[in-house]
């Protein structure tokens, strides 16, 4: 995404409209606007409907989910919420503009950050949306948290050891639930990339999909956390040509996601996203090894 003063004004009001709606479900919307603009890019419609909308400043995660996480940071530091790591709750029920306004800033912020990535040529080294999610998440952390960058542990915790209090998804963390989840979304993902191809928008179907899939958890059920487990698998898998590196990309992204949650966002009083680090790393690993081996 180049620069341009009318994206910048579309990142502003999806900034903001993420936060209005709340940060998950921007992220949800993400999700059904990649299914939708894979069905159109496999048509052979062309990808606007996935650059401009699902990765673009209607919903893409660096501008509506990144902009709610940042005001959700904002109410909390203001005392509106009590957490700033819970990214459900739809922020225009706090009936504070103010709010709104900070998902605009963070939105177009994010617009800025991201042009600026691309401008230096660092798009094809990593997944630059991935990482401005985690950079804006940073930014709003510092500004509005209280617990310093990485958190503090409790009493006599560790840091790489959750607790019932301090957890992310307490139901795929532990070693062999987290290598079977990785293995099935990284699987079915990578299968997907190499049945599309990157021209038909196999690269982010499994992405969309998984992203579609926290409607589940905006309701409060237990279902897994696979975006970063499915983008990595098919980056991988599209690079090698092989659905076995495929699988194995998404089974690191699943360790790198655990990871990163306990670095992080455990520990912390605002939302640092586990799943954007994970994809940011998986695939500046990819491109490395893309380029090199």
């Amino acid at each position: 995404m180049t620069f341009d003063v009318t994206l910048l004004l579309a990142a502003f009001a999806g900034g903001l409209f993420g936060a209005a709606i709340g940060t998950l479900p921007a992220f949800i919307f993400t999700g059904f606007t990649v299914i939708a603009g894979v069905a159109v890019a496999a048509a052979g419609g062309g990808d606007d409907i996935l650059t401009k909308v699902a990765f673009g400043p209607v919903f893409g995660p660096h501008i509506a989910f990144g902009g709610g996480a940042a005001a959700t940071a904002y109410a909390y530091g203001k005392g509106l919420l009590p957490s700033g790591r819970d990214v459900t709750p739809a922020l225009a029920g706090l009936n504070r503009p103010d709010v709104l306004l900070v998902g605009g800033l963070f939105g177009a912020g994010a617009y800025l950050f991201e042009a600026a990535l691309g401008a230096a040529g660092l798009r094809g080294w990593t997944d630059s949306i991935a990482l401005t999610v985690v950079v804006s998440a940073i930014v709003a952390r510092l500004a509005f948290g209280s617990a310093g960058l990485f958190g503090a542990t409790g009493d006599g915790g560790s840091r790489f050891q959750p607790t019932a209090d301090e957890s992310w998804v307490p139901w795929q963390q532990t070693g062999a639930q987290l290598l079977t989840i990785g293995l099935g979304a990284g699987l079915l993902s990578a299968w997907m990339a190499l049945e599309l191809g990157a021209d038909r928008g196999g690269a982010v179907l499994g992405f969309g999909i998984a992203a579609a899939t926290l409607i589940f958890a905006q309701i409060g059920a237990q279902v897994p956390v696979t975006h970063h487990i499915a983008l990595p698998a098919a980056a991988a898998a599209l690079a090698s040509g092989n659905l076995y590196v495929g699988a194995a990309g998404g089974i690191a992204g699943a360790a790198f996601g655990e990871l990163w949650s306990r670095v992080f966002l455990l520990h912390g009083d605002t939302h640092i996203d586990p799943p954007a680090a994970a994809i940011a790393t998986m695939i500046a690993v990819i491109s490395v090894a893309a380029a090199f081996l």
